[in-house]
């Protein structure tokens, strides 16, 4: 029993190298630093501080659910970040410390999400709006890092407010908007209470989607779902103006921004960018994006300026030639698959519904991306020579395309009845063995300009997750969520052994000299296996909590990964069968992890569009 109760060896943290990822869908989530050198954005729980000139990045970890908004003080000293919960529970705000890049304190009081959040001018004060299902506004002073009052957000015949916005001058005004209603708040911090008054806009109902206010705090403008710009004076709370009357922006005004003029920058949901003036809005400069516009932030004075869409790209634009830049791409989407070409660390493809991403590996850029619309892939594979990537797709398709242009090579049609769920190619180029969705494993001849089924297996009664196939080519593996792994022997093309266990299998491994095979799924446990007479070796409990969904092991065969749904990268010493290192960085599941050739990296990719790229922690 002694043995048991020890505790166990320290187990080391793995270091995150870098990070692709930006979720595009918070609103006004991208902001530029007041220092002009660094760009802040949420990807899942954390919080990216990327330098805008060199590779450098920074994470804040401390949310325990996905953001929901992110601000930046003026000065810039402070950052606050708000986050989505579970139904009933407290949503908290994190105040962070931007130079040391650490949590300051935690603000609880909302419940369920963080609808928005503003800083006052002077760093006095920050407001908070709680979502729709706690529906008040609560100003903490930052000094005391306490609440200092709060109230319901908006009145009882209206919907709920949005979005929230400071005055630019006085620590004592702030702005909230939303479905119907715009109020302006006075601060009485004498007597702790926050007073409303409820804007006029006459006969003009609409739902506001975003805020700015002008630098002199003369007008605020509203953008709405309408499509058009409402001016409001915060003084006489009197509708100054509206527009544009034709041509509104298609899919509402999802973000604006005051230059220093009065002039402003508008983005549409519909991914145009526009500069337009008070009062006819038509636009003077502007440009098409892809995906809608969640953020404009500017740097410095808005001679240069970011902007931010729904599809996750993160656009440079100089105010004077009105060009953008691309800076920023990653999947908006679950990535499902990621792989190495064979022998080199290099770049290496990913892929998320309808798109295959290569990337480059040091500079975490986006070399090609191939789209197949309206369709997703489920799994990618490099043949040996590198000359193309196979790719396996719901529609049932098998698609081959060139990874330096993205050009289609081939398709196999019809290679499965319910889509194709996972794909493997052999060392000689010859045969890509593929699985589907109704269980079928098929064995393709792949020629010059020839595709051939040479057989089809049929043994699994649900579809195939993974396939490793041996060294050699003359055995494969395939894993199925029907509960078994079977060894197909290719040169006789039938089946070699079954392995029988009360999982839905998500991933297998050959251990490299291939007398033992490695497999995870739901039931969270790892087994080692004989490949020979098909019986369990051992039995380790991969994970506390979720399926194991990925699993890659080392050329040397010394150390393998796992990564699942507790959201977790682990490193574990085959023999010893002990976890060594933990990553902490993912807040989606873990689809899949690879082990660098030449083992320099590990890069796993999660349910949330961010792949994250790991130092492996021994010398190779």
């Amino acid at each position: 029993m002694e043995n048991q109760i020890s505790p166990k060896a320290e187990v080391a943290e793995l270091e995150l190298e870098a990070v692709i990822g930006f979720n595009g869908h918070v609103p006004t989530g991208l902001k530029c630093h007041p220092d002009q050198e660094h760009l802040i954005y949420p990807l899942g729980c954390t919080i990216l501080i990327q330098a805008i000139n060199t590779q450098e990045q920074n994470f804040l970890h401390g949310h325990g659910n996905n953001v929901s908004c992110v601000t930046i003080s003026r000065s810039g000293a402070y950052i606050a970040s708000g986050q989505v919960t579970f139904m009933g529970f407290k949503a908290d705000i994190i105040l962070w410390d931007y130079k040391k890049r650490e949590l300051i304190a935690r603000l609880s009081l909302h419940k369920g999400k963080i609808e928005a959040l503003a800083f006052s001018p002077n760093d006095l004060y920050l407001v908070s709006l709680g979502g729709p299902d706690d529906g008040s506004v609560v100003v903490w002073s930052i000094a005391k890092r306490d609440a200092v009052c709060g109230s319901p957000a908006a009145g009882l015949s209206v919907g709920n407010a949005t979005t929230v916005i400071f005055s630019k001058c006085c620590d004592e005004m702030f702005v909230t908007a939303g479905n119907g209603t715009i109020r302006v708040w006075e601060l009485d911090l004498p007597n702790r209470k926050i007073w409303p008054t409820e804007c006029q806009t006459g006969q003009t109902k609409r739902i506001v989607l975003s805020v700015a206010m002008a630098n002199d705090d003369s007008f605020f403008y509203l953008g709405t779902t309408t499509g058009d710009i409402l001016k409001m004076n915060p003084r006489t709370k009197l509708l100054a103006d509206t527009g544009p009357v034709k041509d509104k922006f298609s899919l509402g005004v999802s973000a604006i921004k005051c230059l220093k003029m009065g002039e402003l920058l508008v983005g549409s949901g519909a991914g145009l960018l526009v500069f337009c003036k008070s009062p006819s809005y038509k636009a003077i400069k502007k440009i098409q994006l892809q995906g809608g516009i969640t953020s404009i932030t500017l740097r410095g004075e808005g001679h240069q300026f970011f902007v931010g869409t729904e599809e996750s790209h993160i656009y440079r634009v100089n105010f004077t030639d009105f060009k953008e830049t691309l800076i920023t791409t990653c999947h908006f989407e679950a990535v499902e698959d990621i792989v190495f070409p064979f022998g080199t660390a290099e770049l290496f493809a990913t892929c998320a519904k309808k798109d295959i991403r290569v990337w480059h590996t040091l500079s975490n850029r986006e070399l090609l991306r191939i789209t197949v619309p309206n369709m997703t892939c489920h799994g990618i594979d490099f043949m040996r020579d590198g000359k193309s990537i196979i790719s396996a797709w719901d529609d049932g398709k098998i698609r081959a395309f060139a990874p330096e242009t993205g050009r289609l090579i081939y398709v196999i049609n019809n290679a499965h009845r319910i889509g194709v769920t996972a794909i493997a190619t052999t060392s000689d180029c010859q045969r890509v063995i593929s699985g589907g969705g109704e269980g079928e494993v098929r064995v393709w001849q792949i020629g010059y300009q020839t595709q051939k089924l040479e057989e089809a297996l049929k043994e699994h009664k649900s579809s195939v997750s993974c396939i490793r196939v041996k060294k050699s080519n003359e055995e494969c593996v395939t894993a199925s969520t029907d509960g078994t792994c079977i060894i197909w022997d290719l040169v006789h093309l039938r089946r070699n052994q079954m392995i029988l266990a009360n999982t839905l299998f998500q991933c297998v491994c050959y251990h490299p000299e291939e007398f033992q095979i490695i497999t995870s799924g739901t039931d969270r446990k790892i087994a080692y296996w004989e490949v020979f007479d098909g019986s369990v070796i051992r039995e380790l409990d991969g994970s506390l909590s979720g399926s194991i969904n990925g699993m890659d092991i080392t050329l040397e065969g010394v150390h393998f990964v796992t990564g699942g749904n507790d959201h977790l990268v682990k490193v574990w010493d085959y023999n010893e069968g002990e976890v060594t290192h933990v990553g902490v960085g993912h807040s989606g599941n873990i689809t899949r992890v690879r082990i660098s050739p030449g083992n320099q990296y590990i890069v796993s990719v999660s349910a949330d569009g961010a792949i994250l790229r790991w130092k492996y922690p021994f010398p190779s």
